[in-house]
């Protein structure tokens, strides 16, 4: 069993100072100027990158000159056509979802959270492993797909990545099984866009050019709209925290949906069991339920038990840091 049975006192209590809005208000802002001064401490170029993805350059072909976008703190009006070309205007957002997250009021729905992702995971992330600083959380994705490069019998061909974010995840595992059909789903048009321009920048700044394109899905991991019994591998990384238990539960059922017979289910989160987060200081852990508004389902979800439900062999689980860690389930 994954869960803890309810939340603890120290949660319950939490709870109810964070009811109050004005301490939910100076607790959310607390959280983000740690995270922001942690970034910078530890070397992530926090406003820095910010202001880059704001005032994207973007080449114009083979012999001209580049477009700078507008000045600082403005952003760039090419990033309308890179959320038009990604964006279903028809998708109706789940309630779940149209809340705050992260010390943003617009949640996930917005160009800053988007923006900001890739520095934010980076600073969260520092401190894992005292020796990787910024590089934590790129050791940290390695340490998942290390994991499944351990329990899968052979490289996936066909890989969903739901809540992929501005597309970290996706493009790690483009890293690690490079001639694998990707797909990254998320419910924010936002992170989406900021998702396909990243691809776009990697090629200007002389990566190679992937032998298969990711394609960006807009929707709801719980109702992805993809074709069933396509692929081999879905992934969940660092997304069921943010989910509370009805949709994790319809996540792993579409995730079955999904896959062909001896697929694999793969979650990646963190571990509440963890010594780091069991006794992170009662401030600490004030700061990061502000910003978590589906911390205690999180917390008290059997995983192992709605995987099996859904249809999936008994899972394995293997700590793959410190604070995480990974499901991997075979379709019964």
């Amino acid at each position: 069993m994954t869960a803890t049975p309810a939340p603890n006192l120290l949660s319950s209590v939490v709870n109810q100072v964070l009811a109050i809005k004005p301490l939910w208000n100076f607790a959310k802002g607390r959280a983000r100027h740690m995270m922001v001064t942690r970034a910078e401490a530890v070397g992530v170029p926090w406003r820095e990158r910010v202001q880059a993805l704001q005032s994207r350059r973007i080449g114009l072909g083979h012999g001209e000159s580049a477009v700078s976008g507008p000045a600082s703190g403005e952003l760039s009006p090419l990033w309308q056509a890179e959320l038009d070309s990604v964006q279903d205007p028809h998708l109706i957002y789940p309630d779940y979802y149209t809340t705050s997250f992260h010390a943003y009021d617009e949640g996930n729905l917005g160009w800053q959270p988007a923006m900001e992702v890739e520095v934010a995971a980076q600073a969260v992330h520092a401190k894992i492993w005292p020796e990787a600083g910024a590089a934590g959380d790129d050791r940290l994705r390695q340490s998942y797909h290390d994991v499944l490069i351990a329990h899968l019998p052979q490289a996936p061909e066909a890989i969903v990545d739901i809540g992929c974010g501005i597309g970290m995840s996706t493009e790690a595992f483009q890293t690690t099984f490079p001639q694998a059909r990707l797909t990254g789903v998320d419910l924010s048009p936002y992170f989406l866009a900021v998702a396909q321009y990243r691809q776009q920048e990697r090629c200007e700044n002389g990566e190679p050019s992937p032998a298969t394109p990711i394609t960006w899905h807009h929707a709801a991991g719980e109702a992805t709209g993809l074709p069933a019994a396509s692929y081999d591998l879905v992934s969940a990384c660092l997304v069921f925290h943010e989910l509370p238990q009805s949709a994790a539960r319809a996540i792993i059922q579409e995730a079955r949906r999904l896959l062909r017979p001896g697929g694999h289910l793969a979650i990646m989160d963190m571990n509440p069991r963890s010594e780091a987060i069991e006794k992170l200081p009662p401030f600490v852990f004030t700061l990061l339920k502000s910003t978590e508004p589906y911390l205690d389902d999180y917390f008290t979800l059997d995983i192992e038990a709605a995987i099996e439900a859904a249809g999936f062999e008994r899972p394995t689980m293997t700590f793959n840091s410190p604070r995480h860690r990974t499901f991997i389930a075979k379709i019964v």
